[in-house]
């Protein structure tokens, strides 16, 4: 497969970089003094110099005699030569900031290059709106190599979504510069059973000679598991528990151990690594969600790499787990991964193996970001008008449209019961369990004393005015209402609340903005985060949208929340390739049968 995200072809510049191996021509740049990460054998060399030309590595050793007169030298004296990091799994839009401002948030902290599934605004706005996000991300050094969308919607037939992709999209989309894979298959129940869209979907992706990644997300570990591996599915990121990852890598699936803004999967995960003595090439470390506060507070794959030793896996590990080993999961590490002769000069220096903290990022040999600042400047993206107006509901939204109307039968005083999805901070699965409501003027409404949440999910893409309603239990607020357009996969406006005309003006803030989130109490609007590029991301870059955010988070907690990034937590609500329960814009899904099902518990209608 030829990397098109180097900045030379190996063919092109060979000769070149034998010349400078040998001394016989200089380096364009050569680090020196370091300690070399040798992600090949697991081993630190020191002292160790690297020499760089046509933005790849032509020599690695003592480089004295690559050193010319226009040669830059970089001294690295105490601080670790490491592959630049690689995430195999994410997705761009979950930052809330362009491609571009992405790039210039995670750069610093390492990460050269990115296996991006852009299905969020795929979702939204198609295979159009795909190509300005490229276009964006093309701007920047970042390797932004994305996996095409293979889901959308995610399970069909289930909702309603501002596109469709099917086997034909993706033949396209297999031609495509930049495209190196299919995005995650969501749609693991179409593949066991034989679905014709599914399997086309992975037809046309092996025939292109592409690399499928997954999303297999239920603690089957059997039958089901290997014929997900045996149609071709390379990767998972869906491992909840240690057995799940295990047996994943057993069956040479690569396991890609997440630990993002909202989903701390790794320390569980992580006994899988360090009380199993196996080999580690099957496991990477991935992000698939980071906040904009994450980004900025924390950092990205470093952050992850610190989180992994702390869990007990060693650090030489970890970076091969964010590095070779994400390579060889995409079929790309003879061109990235390792910091060996003839690969490309995507490199980190770190201050050390504990705190893993990067003092300087070089992408294709350039310095691209050195104590923690990028040092590349953008220009504001120009994006089309209809990329930034993407909200289109089908009707107008007032407290009565909140209106929860009691089974035929049901009085007044009398209890319902109904199906509930609770939720968890840090989880991504969520529980069905069963909550006896009130009637009260033969409405069904919120209940504070059992943490139990009238939840709406309305359709926001054709103006079809349709919208499934359900209730919601754990996010322990106690005033107030939530309204999201960042909410899984289908983006369609999410509304959760306490109370009718909270929740109408919750939805109606954000028809009016363009999308976002919003938080809401007592008829005011608490915080606005806008979200205007496909109600999903801003152009502003990511410390202020981190502050945005960060303020809206507060806000949650002033209407009582204490819940980790509890936006994220929310967005999974209408994700009905998840388990349990989850509810879309066409009703309540039962995720382990992959059925709808009733609101009502009992055969109540």
């Amino acid at each position: 497969m030829f990397n098109h995200f180097c900045k030379t072809p190996l063919w092109e510049c060979s000769r070149t970089l034998a010349a400078v191996a040998q001394g016989q021509q200089p380096a364009d740049l050569v680090i020196k003094n370091g300690r070399l990460v040798n992600v090949c054998t697991a081993e630190i060399q020191e002292p160790i110099d690297v020499a760089v030309a046509a933005g790849r590595i032509a020599y690695v050793g003592n480089a004295d005699h690559c050193i010319g007169e226009g040669t830059q030298v970089i001294d690295a004296a105490g601080q670790y030569i490491a592959p630049g990091f690689l995430d195999g799994h994410i997705h761009v839009e979950s930052s809330m900031v362009g491609a571009g401002e992405y790039a210039r948030a995670v750069i610093p902290h390492g990460t050269v290059g990115i296996y991006w599934d852009p299905h969020e605004v795929c979702n939204v706005l198609g295979m159009d709106g795909v190509r300005v996000m490229m276009e964006d991300a093309a701007r920047t050094p970042l390797k932004a190599m994305v996996t095409f969308p293979s889901c959308v919607p995610a399970v069909p037939g289930f909702e309603d979504t501002g596109a469709a992709i099917g086997p034909k999209e993706i033949a396209e989309a297999m031609t495509w510069d930049g495209v190196v894979g299919l995005g995650e298959m969501m749609n693991f129940p179409g593949v066991l059973g034989g679905n014709a869209e599914a399997h086309g979907e992975l037809a046309e992706t092996l025939k292109a000679d592409k690399v499928i990644t997954g999303h297999y997300s239920i603690p089957e570990t059997d039958q089901g598991l290997n014929a997900y591996v045996a149609s071709g599915v390379r990767c998972c990121h869906e491992s909840a528990r240690r057995e799940d990852a295990l047996a994943k890598m057993r069956l040479g699936q690569y396991a890609q151990l997440r630990f993002g803004s909202a989903w701390h999967d790794l320390p569980e995960l992580a006994h899988a690594i360090t009380e199993s003595n196996i080999d580690t090439r099957f496991a990477n470390l991935i992000s698939d969600d980071t906040h904009p506060h994450t980004l900025v507070s924390e950092g990205h794959l470093d952050h992850i790499l610190r989180t992994a030793v702390t869990c007990g896996i060693d650090a030489v590990t970890a970076i091969q787990m964010a590095t070779i080993n994400v390579a060889t999961c995409f079929r790309m590490d003879h061109e990235l991964g390792s910091v060996t002769p003839g690969k490309c000069a995507d490199i980190v220096l770190l201050d050390s193996l504990e705190q893993l903290n990067v003092t300087a990022t070089i992408i294709d040999g350039a310095l691209v970001a050195q104590d923690g600042q990028a040092l590349f400047s953008l220009e504001p993206f120009d994006y089309p008008q209809w990329v930034t107006q993407s909200m289109h509901l089908g009707l107008e939204i007032t407290p009565e449209t909140f209106a929860v109307a009691a089974p035929a039968g049901a009085t007044d005083g009398s209890t319902v019961t109904v199906r509930a999805m609770e939720v968890a901070s840090g989880r991504v699965a969520d529980d069905e369990v069963h909550v006896p409501l009130t009637v009260k003027g033969g409405q069904l409404h919120s209940s504070l004393e059992q943490d139990t949440l009238k939840t709406f999910v309305f359709e926001r893409h054709r103006e079809t005015g349709t919208f499934g309603v359900g209730f919601t239990k754990g996010f322990g607020i106690k005033r107030g209402a939530m309204a999201s357009t960042v909410a899984h996969d289908a983006h369609n406006l999410l509304v959760v609340g306490t109370n009718d005309a909270d929740m109408a003006l919750a939805a109606n803030t954000l028809a009016r903005v363009g999308g976002g989130m919003v938080v809401v109490a007592d008829g005011e609007v608490l915080g606005l985060v806008e979200l205007p590029i496909a109600g999903l991301m801003d152009a502003l870059p990511a410390p202020e949208m981190s502050r945005k955010v960060h303020h809206l988070e507060q806000t949650w907690e002033q209407i009582g929340c204490a819940m980790a990034s509890p936006f994220m937590t929310m967005a999974l609500i209408p994700l009905a390739c998840l388990p349990q329960l989850r509810l879309t814009n066409r009703g309540l899904v039962d995720c382990t049968t992959f059925q709808f099902t009733s609101l009502f518990v009992d055969g109540e209608n």
